[in-house]
């Protein structure tokens, strides 16, 4: 081997600094006789053979055999026999199909006798058995989102459902369409997300599990103002108007409607909690196709109901449970029914015990706390008999599976190997492809068994080091308490490649530290972005750092920053930042910090609030005024701006343009749909007025996330400015 992996596992690491007492190292990633290849900015956008390879194993139905692509076939194993076998060759695809695809094209098993294929244009059903294609389904060209995923009814019925503009259709599997709605106002939206994808909204189209009922979404956008985009793709620029709904602002009024495809009728939901500018989320159905369950969340984002409706009627039956908190309520995962009794199902909320855990509820009200853990979990799965999550109670940074047994209790932790575990359950729960990595490990494959028996387990792929050719520094992996000493943060160190402890480098924090979000976890090199790599192969201290506000440590961890967002954030990267600077190699005359979106609000409110310490800071699609960005997300962490005036003034960057003593570049993107043109140029507006010198990038084509080829170039504009202000700064 070309490379010599440490791990370095400690309970307590006292660095040689008084003032880094309270640090620990987790692990470090240090490479030893490698090689000297330097990474271009095309390499960290571009080249995937620079991260760890995969292998994709999918279970084929209820059966307890999976298959993964090899070249141009696909390999199955039947668990229980122990046997391999080719599963179906791509010239057989194209043959049932007539088709001719080069590569295998996207696949699920539905069942164990039916395997869906899908293309552009086309969704196609197969019988595995027969190897016959049983019917297809062409997607119309101007569709919006088609539901890949088609309900089947027990007599065997298939249907499809898509929207078109802004109405809702179906077809069955002999290409025949309802039109389900027909609006012609364009503020009337059907069967589309709403409440802009917040509390875990990923669809606006919710089939019955028999098929015979569809539910949606129907948004009406009438009060919700009118946000300008500039095209600059006409002969003569124009403007784009978007639907953009701020803080303090009218919202959009959001229904449910179900519709009955035999009657061609619709009833809407008759909900009367709250006012017209409630949340309707996590739409759920009871097995039995009868009760709609609706999560019911008030406008302030503070007090939710579960309610049941009925769906053939609409009417409401009653109200299952309720929660309410000073700070925020976020429900985000739907309603999970018992495979064994379909009166009871699985809830998860971090407003009952402190933690996202799983609770045990009945359609009678009832509600026992199943997962008794201070730590958030994950549901995965469940048998007649246990229930599988994934929880971070080994570490914040580290995912494990577990299982706990429904009547007893007993909890038992199925995953060993120290990192984080994505897990794949067969359909039975008996066995599961568990994918893991750490800082040292790029990738490991291991088919495992719930019981926990070493017979069950199969090694199936080991990744080798993708980047064993490369000049890497070391990465280090650890944790330093929150600026109240309450918490603890955790942080990956990169230091610069053929480093010299006796000389002097540069540090560049690269923060983000919103809500949602885990920068640092034991994964693959710490979960490191390559261009840190490439800024620490070219001199550079590199520190990533999470903070309180954001996730997989508990609600008080995450909603410590409500009503004053940055601040808590900033006390905690400060504490480490001064830590960090006080290591012998770095230049504490030589600090540079770089955030997008969230980051970029945090990249301006550090080199505002702290010009002693950043001399050159670069912020892309940076949040400026809290009242600007959309109530969703805006009003849960800070209250609407007539609530909460006084939060939105401290960290309105507005006010803080004339503190900036920095070099300061911002870069965003012009037809920017989440963070606002608004934002930036009020700020720039102010820096003018304040006599406030700044640097501004805008990317013409591209919304909030620059992406393709022209990251590069946006990659290499930060980089650059960074050589340029702060690594050659005297």
């Amino acid at each position: 081997m070309n490379r010599i992996l440490h791990i370095i596992l400690l309970t307590v690491l006292v660095l040689p600094f008084s003032n880094m007492k309270a640090q620990t190292v987790i692990g470090t990633y240090n490479a030893e006789n490698q090689g000297n290849k330097i990474l271009t900015m095309e390499d960290t956008m571009l080249n995937r053979n620079i991260y760890p390879q995969n292998k994709y194993y999918q279970w084929v139905g209820d059966q307890d055999v999976y298959v993964k692509i090899e070249s141009d076939k696909l390999e199955a194993y039947n668990v229980d026999k122990k046997k391999s076998y080719t599963f179906m060759t791509l010239e057989e695809v194209n043959k049932i199909l007539g088709t001719e695809f080069r590569m295998f094209p996207r696949f699920t098993f539905p069942s164990k006798n039916i395997m869906n294929i899908y293309s552009a244009d086309k969704y196609y059903v197969i019988n595995i058995n027969t190897k016959n294609l049983v019917y297809s389904v062409k997607v119309p060209k101007a569709v919006d989102n088609f539901n890949f995923a088609p309900a089947i009814s027990p007599d065997g019925t298939q249907y499809f459902s898509y929207t078109i503009d802004n109405n809702l259709f179906i077809c069955n599997k002999d290409n025949k369409v309802q039109a389900v709605t027909s609006d012609e106002n364009p503020d009337i939206v059907n069967g589309q997300t709403v409440s802009r994808n917040e509390f875990g909204i990923s669809q606006g189209i919710f089939w019955s599990p028999d098929a015979s009922l569809l539910a949606y979404y129907r948004k009406d956008n009438s009060d919700v103002g009118d946000f300008p985009l500039l095209d600059i793709t006409a002969r003569e620029a124009k403007t784009v108007n978007i639907k953009y709904p701020m803080a303090g602002m009218p919202s959009e009024h959001i229904t449910l409607g179900i519709y009955n495809p035999k009657t061609f009728k619709t009833v809407f939901c008759k909900v009367t909690d709250f006012d017209n500018e409630r949340y309707l989320t996590n739409i759920s159905w009871t097995p039995d196709s009868k009760y709609i369950l609706i999560q019911v969340l008030n406008r302030a984002q503070k007090h939710v109901k579960l309610n049941m409706y009925s769906a053939e009627t609409g009417e409401y039956v009653k109200t299952l449970l309720e929660e309410e908190n000073d700070r925020f309520v976020e429900p985000l995962d739907k309603l999970i029914f018992l495979k064994n009794n379909s009166s009871k199902f699985i809830y998860r909320t971090d407003n009952r015990d402190g933690y996202k855990n799983l609770y045990l509820c009945s359609l009678d009200g009832n509600i026992e706390r199943l997962t008794k853990t201070d730590a958030d979990v994950a549901y995965v799965g469940q048998d007649h008999r246990y229930v599988y999550y994934t929880s971070a109670e080994v570490s914040p940074v580290e995912t494990h599976l577990f299982k706990v047994d429904m009547e007893k209790g007993k909890v038992y932790r199925l995953t060993s190997q120290t990192g984080w575990h994505s897990v794949s359950l067969s359909a039975n729960c008996k066995y599961f492809i568990d994918k893991y990595s750490n800082v040292n490990t790029p990738r490991v494959i291991t088919l495992m068994g719930t019981r926990n028996r070493k017979k069950d387990i199969k090694p199936l792929f080991t990744a080798p080091n993708p980047v064993k050719e490369f000049n890497y520094g070391e990465v280090e992996l650890g944790s330093t308490p929150s600026a109240d000493k309450r918490f603890t943060n955790y942080y990956r160190l990169i230091k610069p490649a053929n480093f010299d402890p006796n000389k002097k480098y540069p540090l560049i924090i690269y923060v983000y530290g919103g809500p949602h979000s885990q920068m640092v976890q034991n994964k693959w090199l710490g979960n490191m972005r390559n261009w840190e790599m490439y800024m620490a192969q070219r001199g550079y201290v590199v520190y990533v750092q999470d903070n309180r506000g954001t996730q997989n440590q508990g609600a008080e961890f995450e909603k410590a920053i409500h009503g004053q967002c940055g601040q808590k954030e900033m006390e905690d990267q400060i504490l480490g930042i001064k830590k960090i600077m006080a290591l012998s190699y770095v230049d504490e005359n030589r600090v540079g910090v770089h955030g997008w979106s969230y980051g970029g609000f945090m990249t301006i409110s550090l080199t505002t609030n702290y010009p002693e310490i950043f001399k050159v800071a670069v912020a892309g699609g940076p949040v400026v005024d809290w009242k600007w960005y959309e109530i969703m997300y805006g009003e849960r962490y800070m209250d609407d701006p007539r609530v909460n005036p006084e939060g939105y003034a401290k960290v309105s960057l507005l006010n803080k343009a004339k503190d900036l003593k920095s070099k300061l570049l911002i870069c965003q993107g012009v037809i920017d749909n989440t963070v606002v043109w608004q934002h930036s140029l009020s700020f720039v507006r102010e820096c003018v007025m304040n006599n406030v010198q700044l640097d501004y990038f805008p990317y013409p084509r591209h919304p909030h996330n620059v992406r393709g080829k022209d990251r590069v170039h946006l990659m290499n504009k930060i980089s650059m400015y960074f050589d340029d202000y702060l690594k050659n700064a005297k």
